[in-house]
């Protein structure tokens, strides 16, 4: 973990691994090649390594698992052209220089040297995509350009961060560094807007071969893709049917798409301005910490904190896990929207139970304190979406079955904006990339095949109000990331096996308070090992 860390600091402050704080990941071909013997040479010692005990068992497996994929992405070429919207090189600078903007906490001389080290970031990521130029590797033009319109925007995130700091003895030096990285960045927009946008390939859609292989990256396990798209379908069917019922609770007697705009248009779900909607989740954040602790849940007190952020551009709503030394919180990142009338925040509650406590906060940050993982495991949850997002959306449903949905409105909320929206994904994820014909009986463009216009217009009807993007950036992020979009419903119909599964094998004695003790005391992995571990005998 330590040489992982010193090979890709970037990673490394997204996992909450200290040490690398002044530093950035080289995204040049050298770079890239000492991550990818690092990962070789791992494995092989792994190998050799004997195994002893059901955790060691376990522990092996997880890290076998996530290199053995990690080596099969750098022999497709994956990572060589690799820009996409919401976690390529140009995300994840821009996100380890906000994880030190920590307010009155904040480590300016880390801040100097992490927004110093821009240009050569930028440099050697610049090198890379000529080579994949020139090796026809390239992402797609609308991940470059949206990476270009990112670029454009940080400069002026790194501008208010150096103001907020004052005339303290680093004002030249952090001057010196926002000028530079400004001018690096705004540099770098212009190659990828210009050289590389008309390099890249107008096609979005990756195929079965990329996507299946995107698949094991993020689900750690294997599907079948007509299978899960047809599920997709099923489910989505299944939900807005429930909806129409939770609907006739909010309004009796008005259709669906009524209910639906009447909440938005009530000022009782409404909240004015940024400051006053983080101050009205915290508080959700707060509450559900103080209801589940002690009766559902037992929750280590480092994990009774939640911190919520606005990240300074658009970039949804994410969660990150507690720094390995807990010197950083869990903290939820939540896009708002500049919208007039504010916020509608009837489906909020169910987002935010699916980023803190009982979703990711509890999920991840338990995690982080158990001392009966290895390192690797304490730290790695984000390279586990199905486990990790399938258990996100579990939290929201989990809620519901616990009656802490106080009003019928949040409860259609998480229907709404958790379980419809995270259908639908599954439905236009392996729809678009796969290029599939809409099937008979769907309402939409019957007999069609899927593109990105066919996908936006499906997804425009089927967003919550709380998700705090555009439906444009969601196709952006889908297209970019093939595979991660479906890991939150395949990851909770797994969970949900899971739990039946022990139930029927305890029958009356079955605990739910300790499956998921048990459960979540395993730590993050892939899905098939998940499934082995928490259905087997």
């Amino acid at each position: 973990m330590d040489e992982f860390a010193a090979l890709d600091p970037c990673m490394a402050a997204g996992m909450g691994v200290s040490g690398q704080e002044g530093r950035l990941t080289d995204y040049g071909p050298e770079g890239a090649a000492a991550r990818a013997e690092l990962t070789r040479r791992t494995l092989a010692e792994l190998e050799r390594t004997p195994v002893e005990g059901a955790a060691e068992r376990v522990a092996a497996a997880v890290l076998a698992e996530r290199l053995r994929v990690e080596a099969a992405l750098g022999e497709a070429g994956v990572r060589e052209g690799v820009l996409d919207t919401i976690d390529g090189p140009v995300q994840r600078i821009r996100t380890s220089i906000e994880l030190l903007d920590r307010g009155p906490e904040t480590d300016w001389p880390a801040v100097v040297s992490r927004v110093g080290a821009v240009a050569g970031a930028l440099g050697g990521l610049r090198v890379t995509l000529e080579e994949a130029c020139r090796a026809g590797r390239l992402a797609a033009r609308r991940q470059v350009v949206r990476s270009a319109r990112e670029c454009a925007e940080v400069p002026g995130y790194l501008a208010g961060l150096a103001a907020r700091y004052g005339d303290g003895p680093l004002r030249a030096a952090l001057d010196g560094a926002v000028g530079a990285a400004s001018a690096a960045l705004g540099e770098f927009a212009s190659f990828l807007s210009g050289a590389v946008a008309a390099r890249a390939p107008e096609r979005d859609a990756l195929g079965a071969d990329r996507y299946r292989l995107g698949v094991r990256e993020l689900l750690g396990t294997e599907l079948d893709l007509a299978e899960t798209y047809a599920w997709g379908w099923e489910e989505l069917a299944r939900i807005e049917s429930e909806m129409a019922g939770a609907a006739g609770r909010v309004l009796p007697g008005e259709p669906l798409p009524a209910v639906l705009a009447a909440l938005d248009a009530d000022p009782a779900y409404r909240i004015e301005g940024a400051e006053a909607f983080l101050g009205w989740i915290q508080e959700l954040a707060d509450g559900a910490i103080a209801e589940l602790d002690g009766v559902h849940f037992d929750i280590p007190a480092p994990l009774r904190r939640i911190e919520c952020r606005i990240p300074p551009v658009e970039s949804g709503i994410y969660y990150l896990a507690p720094a390995e030394d807990l010197s950083r919180p869990g903290t939820v990142w939540w896009t708002v929207p500049d919208a007039p009338g504010g916020v509608a925040t009837w489906s909020v509650p169910a987002t935010m139970f699916h980023e803190g406590v009982p979703g990711h906060h509890l999920q991840l940050g338990v995690t982080v304190l158990n001392p009966a993982l290895n390192r690797f495991q304490r730290v790695a949850g984000e390279l586990h979406p199905g486990h990790c997002e399938g258990w996100g959306l579990y939290a929201e449903r989990l809620m519901d079955e616990l009656g802490l949905y106080r009003e019928p409105a949040y409860r259609l909320g998480m229907l709404a904006g958790g379980q419809r929206f995270r259908a639908a994904r599954v439905v236009l994820d392996i729809g678009m990339h796969l290029e599939l014909e809409i099937p008979r009986g769907a309402g939409f463009h019957e007999g069609e095949r899927w593109s990105p216009e066919l996908g936006l217009e499906f997804l425009r009807g089927r967003m919550g109000p709380e998700s705090g993007v555009s439906a444009a950036f969601e196709i952006d992020r889908y297209l970019g990331r093939p595979g991660q979009a479906i890991a939150y419903k395949v990851g909770e119909r797994l969970w949900l096996e899971a739990r039946e599964a022990a139930r029927r094998r305890a029958g009356a004695a079955f605990d739910l308070k300790e499956f998921h003790r048990r459960a979540l005391d395993l730590g993050p992995m892939g899905l098939d090992l998940m499934r082995a571990e928490l259905t087997g005998p």
